[in-house]
């Protein structure tokens, strides 16, 4: 029986979640779409000083998808400690993280940053493909309702305005695996993380969108728990499915973490200017799905891998 092939598109620590979880699950084929906008700390660093697409979210999913945890791998997230001096963070390698210096390493001499990935993927042992979905250093910019424009991934949530939409100020060409990947898809998979700076930066791309368009597998999105100040303020999960919309994405179903979440941790979130993303409308042209999906083991609102991955293990078993 063929594979099923998976597709999951975002960025951050929220598409690392799910990677984590489904690598686990048998009779799939995985491919991330991973955003490469990133331009704030060490990651935004190395773009400067050599012209290289951002790798930090790149690193992430490949400890995600690596099979077994090794020596490297557990080095890969080593972070130098940060020169206190922030006039001096430029002149060497305080602040930056080990597994971005080897991709930058490697990009210089493997002659690409394909190349470093796919290298790196071999040497960890990577479950599925890892697609940056574009190989141009990008800047994201971000218009607000009262029609200011932002530019920079890193600044976009420091404004206390409301984000009417995310664009790229050039022409930018989608890596064509990523659009190959989207057409072969079964099942996109869209989420969790930043709905302005790690989901929307893949799809706006014209050749990623084109794609998600003509594509017949079902899109799935998992929405986040709580808003994320400067991006979501105030967002209901219908707001979310609206903002994919107004950039042209269409979502089949959207999965809802039903937990109940402990009113302490409510509160901690509260006085972070965080509120729960709750479903308010009665009638929508996309499905809902209510599932377990939540860990409070930390006193903080986590995902949970294993739980991720039994709901997508179920859901492919439909389709």
């Amino acid at each position: 029986m063929k594979n099923k092939q998976v597709v999951v598109i975002g960025g951050g620590h929220g598409l690392s979640t799910i990677l984590r979880g489904i690598k686990n699950i048998d009779d799939i084929d995985i491919t991330a779409i991973v955003t490469v906008a990133d331009d704030g700390g060490s990651t935004g660093r190395l773009r400067r000083q050599f012209h290289i697409p951002a790798m930090g979210d790149i690193r992430n999913v490949l400890l995600s998808l690596a099979q077994s945890e090794s020596l490297l791998s557990n080095l890969m997230d080593y972070r130098f400690e940060s020169n206190e001096d922030p006039d001096k963070e430029d002149e060497d390698i305080q602040g930056h993280n080990l597994g971005n210096l080897i991709l930058t390493a490697l990009t210089q001499t493997c002659g690409s940053f394909m190349e470093a990935i796919t290298t790196c993927a071999e040497v960890l042992n990577v479950k599925g493909k890892i697609v940056p979905s574009t190989l141009q250093v990008v800047t994201l910019y971000a218009m607000m309702e009262d029609k200011t424009i932002v530019k920079g991934e890193a600044n976009i949530p420091n404004f206390n305005n409301r984000i009417t939409k995310v664009f790229y100020d050039c022409d930018v060409k989608a890596t064509p695996a990523a659009v190959t990947a989207i057409k072969k898809a079964d099942l996109i998979i869209f989420g969790i993380g930043s709905l302005y700076t790690s989901i929307l930066p893949n799809v706006i791309i014209p050749k990623i969108q084109e794609a998600l368009k003509q594509s017949s597998a079902r899109k799935l999105y998992f929405c986040n728990v709580m808003s994320q100040p400067g991006e979501t303020d105030g967002y209901s999960v219908e707001d979310h499915v609206r903002a994919l919309h107004m950039h042209k994405v269409d979502i089949d179903e959207v999965v809802v973490a039903s937990d109940d979440i402990p009113a302490n941790i409510i509160e901690r979130y509260r006085k972070q200017d965080s509120s729960a993303v709750k479903v308010i409308e009665e009638k929508h042209d996309y499905q809902i799905r209510y599932a377990n999906l939540l860990d409070f083991s930390t006193n903080v609102i986590r995902h949970n891998s294993l739980k991720i991955k039994d709901f997508v293990e179920d859901y492919i078993g439909g389709l």
